[in-house]
């Protein structure tokens, strides 16, 4: 049975253990998503919802908020779990705890060549904007 959880600090490893088979390749584990940052991230107020099949993280997702919008960040699903309807469950997650929250607009970034995640989210009432991305980063290993 696959069951919901709050991941914490201590679920570290088997997050990026998880987004690195998902295929995710804005990883930087020597930078922002070290186990120091995902720490502080934390305790800022991220949270992390995990799927758990007995104990074994198979999907994630970030959940975040700039103040004024939600966001869905880092969607994954282990391979040998896809296509059983966990990625539309953790956006469902997140969409509920977001709401509770107070937000209204919820939004995701989706990088240019991840089709099957625009797809999901087209498919969940998300629209595509002309909007470019634009990011300014300190030190190399952000």
């Amino acid at each position: 049975m696959i069951t919901p959880r709050r991941l914490t600090v201590e679920d570290y490893n088997a997050v990026i253990t998880l987004w690195q088979r998902a295929g995710l390749h804005s990883l930087r584990p020597q930078g922002r998503d070290s186990r120091e940052a995902f720490a502080d991230q934390l305790a800022r107020g991220q949270v992390v919802l995990g799927l758990e099949d007995e104990g074994k993280l198979v999907a994630c997702v970030v959940i975040t908020d700039d103040t004024r919008k939600g966001w869905i960040n880092r969607l994954a699903v282990d391979p040998d779990y896809r296509r059983q309807g966990l990625a539309a469950r953790l956006m469902a997650e997140a969409e509920n705890d977001l709401r509770a929250r107070g937000f209204h607009v919820l939004a995701a970034l989706i990088e240019s060549d991840n089709s099957a995640s625009l797809s999901l989210f087209q498919r969940n009432g998300y629209k595509t904007h002309d909007i470019f991305y634009v990011s300014k980063r300190d030190g190399e290993k952000v």
